[in-house]
């Protein structure tokens, strides 16, 4: 059979041959004398019709058609698969409360992870805000009371503490979120909608992102946090405080927020990066909070104003021009000025500043309370290194 579908004039050819065999056993005879058959034309023939019907490569041979499936690569599969195993056992389920009138009502849910072996779980300062109680829920679906040890408005992160974990819960490694690229794989592992245990992949669509504080500054604005990760994986509400993972089971990044319409993922989601927490979380859980490094400037990027107000200010294309110091502050302290023609940062510490970005990140993510810090100001077209020292943001 297997002859007869490469070669269709030979089955074309049985089947003439059979039909001839069926007329002759059931009696039926031709209206006519049968002439004799010319067998080798019926079959070139058809062989000609069946050649022209084939494929032609553009060298003129035929082309190879393969009838067997490709066998599909399995290690990505295989991959994804055996960092759930390993790491869905350190992902937890938060359930938040309200109490009212003596019982404790269910105020919302969201997702966590284990930080450490004492117990101590990593989420989103927003997961656990307006609570009162609050239990998690292991992936073995052993459930313990949690405490709050203590949170940060400004990164949206927050920790959480049990008395004990169970002999299967797993502390995740964390990985260094200055490695990510642009294009590379991650996972979210959480529980959207409240079903428990959930795994999304995407990529990571954007770096350097930033994300505003959940709370106002005094006199306006709001403080922000640089280096945060964009990305497509599919993250819902119930998401929130689960970890971004790569390929090796890192967390990279905390699960924070989604830009949506519909209060459903749009493919756009944020995660605050794994580095933020690698130098917040052990100062809340020393301390129950985490002090920012602070100069006490307002500032602007010259590319957030159009070409002819660039010009007309002469202001360089990269840096960060101050446009008001805070009284009392370590920038007033350090004589810097401010206003439309006030001091233009170019670089801290010898590092080249292009936007307020890069300042803000260099101070979270590079500098401590109380540290010296040389800032490289251009005034009145004279370029000056002014030391500061760095106080704690209020």
């Amino acid at each position: 059979m297997k002859q007869l579908r490469q070669r269709p004039y030979l089955l074309i050819l049985s089947l003439l041959i059979l039909t001839g065999f069926a007329c002759q056993i059931s009696g039926v005879a031709p209206a006519e004398p049968a002439a004799e058959v010319d067998v080798d034309a019926i079959v070139n023939e058809v062989a000609a019709t069946v050649a022209a019907q084939i494929p032609v490569a553009p060298t003129g041979a035929p082309v190879t058609v393969n009838s067997q499936l490709e066998p599909v690569n399995l290690d990505l599969q295989n991959t994804l698969i055996n960092v759930y195993e390993a790491v869905n056992p350190g992902v937890v389920h938060i359930f938040v409360f309200e109490a009212y009138q003596g019982k404790n009502i269910p105020l919302g849910t969201g997702s966590g992870f284990i930080f450490d072996s004492e117990g101590y779980i990593i989420t989103n300062n927003h997961v656990i805000t307006d609570g009162d109680a609050y239990e998690v829920v292991f992936a073995d679906g052993q459930r313990s009371t949690a405490a709050i040890v203590g949170t940060d408005v400004d990164s949206d992160l927050a920790v959480l503490k049990v008395d004990t974990l169970p002999a299967n819960a797993r502390v995740l490694p964390l990985g260094d979120s200055n490695n990510l690229q642009v294009g590379q794989f991650v996972i979210a592992i959480g529980n959207p909608f409240g079903e428990n245990g959930s795994m999304s992949i995407g990529i990571i669509s954007g770096l350097g992102r930033t994300i505003d504080s959940q709370r106002e500054i005094e006199g306006g604005g709001r403080y922000s946090l640089p280096q945060v990760i964009q990305t497509d994986a599919a993250i819902n509400p119930g998401n929130s405080g689960g970890p971004l993972l790569n390929l090796n089971g890192e967390v990279v990044g905390v699960n924070s927020s989604i830009l949506t319409r519909t209060g459903t993922n749009s493919g756009v989601g944020f995660s605050i990066p794994v580095n933020a927490v690698k130098k917040i979380a052990p100062a809340i859980v020393a301390d129950g909070f985490y002090v920012y490094p602070f100069i006490g400037i307002r500032m602007f990027d010259p590319l957030d104003v159009d070409i002819a107000t660039q010009n007309e200010l002469n202001l360089p294309s990269a840096g960060v021009l101050i446009t008001d110091v805070s009284l009392d502050t370590p920038a007033s302290e350090a004589g810097l000025i401010g206003g439309a023609e006030g001091d233009f940062i170019t670089a801290i510490d010898g590092i080249a500043i292009r936007n307020t970005d890069d300042l803000i990140s260099y101070l979270v993510f590079e500098t401590e309370v109380g540290q010296t810090i040389e800032l490289t100001v251009l005034r009145n077209d004279e370029q000056i290194i002014v030391p500061l020292t760095l106080g704690a943001r209020p």
